[in-house]
């Protein structure tokens, strides 16, 4: 029995945390903050109930298979999971909009057709034909396996896409996202909905290789879920069975530094003075500048560009929810280049890309004559902007609302309370620089946008949660949880999931 010491009680860290108790170590977690869940946050005001993190779950058989390794209980046993149907509504930048079902690649077409024009369901399908065949070729090593130390194979772009033809000059192909949905996609709106995914993950359309396809693949093929209680609740259920499991947290206990002993991880200093002795580590957050020893630095494979965060506005509204409302609705910017141009440039977007998560969950509003109501911007961390600007924040919030209203008419009136969270709040609360969300790991661009890899230099110590590999997320993040613990467990020989 090996003594493990897990730094962060976040959701990566906690999934190896339990799958390496399972399988017989003593597993100690040691967390900065006063509770468990890292970016699972919570915020609550005169009865109502907001997730300040994810607010929806792609790929549950990820969790599914971390309660079925580490106890009876099943994950439909410990948290209530419905499909949320439709999966998406889109308003545009011409006024049109469509409502996309959940996980129906058929529903999906004839929803296109009806809403944009004929053809268009059959241009979005064929792209997802072609994204299917990028997730085949790379879904193993990209997210099942440990990183490979020759990246050469991820390094190569995984999206088969089309040749176009031009006059008198050799025929090219799409090398970002964008270009994706310039040449193959045509249509401005389809473009468009192709760029949100990648925003939604933190990735810049133009910059992004054609592999970030693989993002709304997956969640057009297996669906979009809403947690009961809100997203918060699976971070609960999965503390909860670090706690049957015997794992033992340390809140309030910020490590500063990893000890190294004889060339490998031996154990970990806190803030208060105190250290640990341990025969493995697991590094479930972005490492602060010193807490690697002596010559070791963080592990190259992390893009250096500044990495967004996002701003939140939670409203505490008067008034029913309507019936037939939709859960999540995106309304798409009138000028892309600009709001790339913004987020990806340190600055704010004039008008950007919000997301509307509305929730039919009675455990998010004080009684049924109110709603509450999420606002989401994929926005610069802060630093580039300066996120603690009072004026700025009540600025920046006025335009996400009044963003919002043209999907919610009569929203300003219904406002209760506005609560604004930006990556100021994110970094102060988790850690993370700048309040950056990471975004998950893509194949292509020369490995530009894979994350280090869970096995360090350092022998006894890994790294586990959305700042390594596979990246960021909810699923990814439990991924990674799986991957640390096979290759602490297993060893060097461990080569991923069956």
């Amino acid at each position: 029995m090996a003594r493990i010491a897990v730094i962060g009680a976040g959701a990566g860290a906690m999934a190896a945390a339990a799958r390496l108790s399972v399988a017989g170590h003593r597993v100690t977690v040691y967390e900065r903050s006063q509770t468990h869940g890292g970016s699972f946050g919570r915020f609550t005001h005169d009865g109502f109930v907001f997730d300040t993190g994810p607010g929806l779950l792609h790929l549950p058989a990820v969790y599914r298979d971390l309660f079925v390794k580490t106890g009876k209980e099943s994950l439909e046993q410990c948290v209530t999971l419905t499909q949320v149907d439709p999966a998406s509504r889109h308003l545009f930048a011409d006024g049109t909009e469509v409502s996309l079902p959940n996980a129906s690649r058929a529903g999906v077409t004839r929803a296109l057709d009806r809403a944009l024009g004929e053809g268009t369901g059959a241009r979005w399908g064929d792209f997802l034909d072609r994204a299917r065949e990028a997730w085949n070729r790379s879904r193993r090593p990209l997210l099942e396996e440990p990183l490979p130390e020759d990246r050469q194979m991820l390094g190569r772009d995984p999206y088969p896409a089309v040749r176009r033809r031009r006059l008198l000059r050799a025929a090219r192909q799409a090398g970002t996202l964008a270009e994706v949905g310039a040449w193959e996609l045509a249509d401005p709106r389809l473009a468009a909905l192709l760029d949100g995914y990648a925003l939604s993950y933190g990735l810049d359309p133009r910059r992004a290789p054609a592999a970030a396809a693989l993002l709304p693949y997956m969640e057009e093929t297996f669906g979009s879920w809403y947690v009961a209680d809100g997203m918060r609740a699976l971070a609960d259920a999965v503390y909860e069975r670090c706690l049957a499991r015997r794992v033992e947290f340390v809140f309030g206990a910020e490590a500063v530094r990893v000890s190294e002993r004889d060339g490998r991880a031996a154990g970990i200093e806190l803030a208060d003075g105190s250290s640990v002795e341990a025969d493995h580590v697991v590094l479930g957050a972005r490492p602060a500048p010193g807490i690697l020893p002596g010559r070791h630095e963080w592990p190259a494979g992390e893009r250096k560009a500044p990495v967004p965060g996002r701003f939140l506005v939670l409203l505490s509204l008067r008034g029913a929810r309507e019936a037939g409302a939709v859960h999540r609705t995106v309304v798409h910017t009138t000028d892309p280049g600009a709001e790339q141009e913004a987020v990806f440039g340190g600055r704010t977007a004039e008008r950007p890309t919000v997301t509307v998560l509305r929730p039919d969950d009675p455990a998010t509003r004080p009684d049924d004559g109110h709603e509450a109501v999420t606002l989401t911007v994929t926005v610069a961390p802060h630093g580039p902007v300066d996120w603690t600007d009072a004026a700025l924040r009540e600025r920046f919030a006025d335009a996400v609302i009044g963003r919002a209203a043209e999907a919610l008419p009569g929203l300003r009136e219904r406002i209760l309370h506005a609560e604004v969270r930006t990556p100021a709040e994110t970094a102060a609360e988790t850690g993370a620089e700048g309040g950056s969300v990471p975004a998950p790991a893509l194949a292509g661009a020369e490995g530009a946008y894979l994350h280090p890899g869970n096995r360090t230099p350092l022998p006894g110590l890994y790294l586990a949660g959305g700042w390594s590999h596979p990246g960021g997320g909810p699923a990814h993040a439990g991924m990674s949880g799986a991957l640390v613990a096979g290759l602490v467990v297993e060893g060097d020989g461990f080569r991923g999931s069956q």
